[in-house]
This record gives C-alpha cells, sequence and structure tokens, in this order.
C-alpha cells in the first residue's frame, strides 16, 4: 500500500524530513532511486538529456561500485547523486549499527549530502543520527513506477495530477521499474513543459 501525493498533515509531523521545496515558482525536482545499473540508467540519462532536464539520482552503494561509469556520467550531465544506503536496506527491520554502518560505507563512495531512506522507512533513532550529516530527503508525489500491477497510464496520472511547483516527484532506474518508467518519463517531461516547469536538481541552496 502506497499513496501517489504525500499528505500534507504528515510534512510538519515529521519536520527533520525534506518533503517539497516551498516557495519555488515554476520548478520540480524529479529524483530516482536504486540505480545505478546498465539496463535502466542510461535509457533514463538518454531521455533526461533530450528534454533538457535534470534530476537527483540516489543511489544504492553496492550499484554504484559495480557500476562507476555510470555513476560518472550522472555527475559529468549535470544530475546530483545521494545516498540510498549500501545494500537498499529497510529501516524498520535493521538494527542501528547495521543501518548507519551501510549508510556510511555508501558514502565513502558517493560522499554527497543528500539521503533518502529505501522504501521511505527509518527509525527516529536512526534519523537523528543522520541529520547531523545528511539531508534526509522525502518525497511530495509517488510515482508508483515499482508497481507491476498498474500500467504506464495510471503511472502517468499519478504524477501528472500531483505535481505541483516543489514538488519532489520519486521514479526508480531499477529493472522492476524498468517497463514503466521508461514509458512515463518522456510523457511527464512534456507535461512540465507544457506547464511551463522544468525539473532540478536538489542542491544546497534548495534545501534551506
Amino acid at each position: 500500500m502506497y499513496l501517489s501525493k504525500t499528505p500534507e498533515i504528515i510534512k510538519p509531523l515529521a519536520s527533520s524530513f525534506i518533503w517539497d521545496i516551498p516557495h519555488v515558482v515554476n520548478e520540480v525536482f524529479i529524483t530516482f532511486d536504486d540505480g545505478p545499473i546498465p539496463e535502466v540508467t542510461p535509457y533514463v540519462l538518454d531521455i533526461l538529456a533530450e528534454y533538457n532536464a535534470k534530476a537527483t539520482f540516489f543511489c544504492v552503494g553496492a550499484n554504484a561500485e559495480k557500476h562507476p561509469e555510470l555513476l560518472e556520467r550522472l555527475l559529468y550531465e549535470g544530475h546530483a547523486i545521494g545516498n540510498h544506503t549500501w545494500a537498499h536496506e529497510n529501516g524498520w527491520k535493521t538494527s542501528q549499527f547495521s543501518y548507519l554502518r551501510s549508510v556510511m560505507q555508501a558514502d565513502e563512495l558517493l560522499n554527497c549530502s543528500l539521503f533518502r531512506p529505501p522504501y521511505g522507512r527509518i527509525t527516529k533513532q536512526q534519523a537523528d543520527a543522520l541529520k547531523k550529516r545528511f539531508s534526509l530527503i522525502m518525497w511530495d508525489v509517488l510515482s508508483g513506477d515499482f508497481d507491476t500491477n498498474i500500467s504506464p497510464a495510471q503511472c502517468l496520472k499519478n504524477v501528472t495530477e500531483n505535481t505541483r511547483p516543489g514538488s519532489i516527484i520519486v521514479f526508480h532506474d531499477s529493472i522492476k521499474a524498468k517497463d514503466n518508467v521508461l514509458s512515463v518519463l518522456p510523457d511527464f517531461l512534456r507535461f512540465l513543459n507544457d506547464m511551463g516547469w522544468h525539473s532540478s536538481i536538489l542542491d544546497e541552496r534548495k534545501k534551506q
């Protein structure tokens, strides 16, 4: 069970996390979780380049280690990266020590200031420890591209109906999401162009 739109009531109750970027006029913030992998990430990058869009990739450390050429390409093409743990651990099912060790192992490779917990699942104790080192990024809009029970049309509807200026939108550059994300991303970027909006990276200025 997941919600395509994060309820507004949740955001002030979890104020340690960044859910959206307020006070922007024509920007949204597309993000991708779980890569980089050669089966999906290069095609995502090609689509972003075609539409001159920038995104933030929350990388699994083990994948980035296996595919350093993709990490290099992400950065070379002007995208941002974030930490998504070393092995995609669920914080609710992982001890404090093991979870923090995974994050810091990924940090040795990625060396970035953004962190997103896999599945959005993290304990208060884990978050309290990590917020001293990272900006904790959640999301405003969840595409559902990972859900093999929904069609690309429904996935596109999830993002077009819920995105507003300042939204942080989640897609995935993963095998599970491949069919949906590669089908939906060009249509979503055309939608943004039609609305007069563009996708930017999450950076230090925008996290304030």
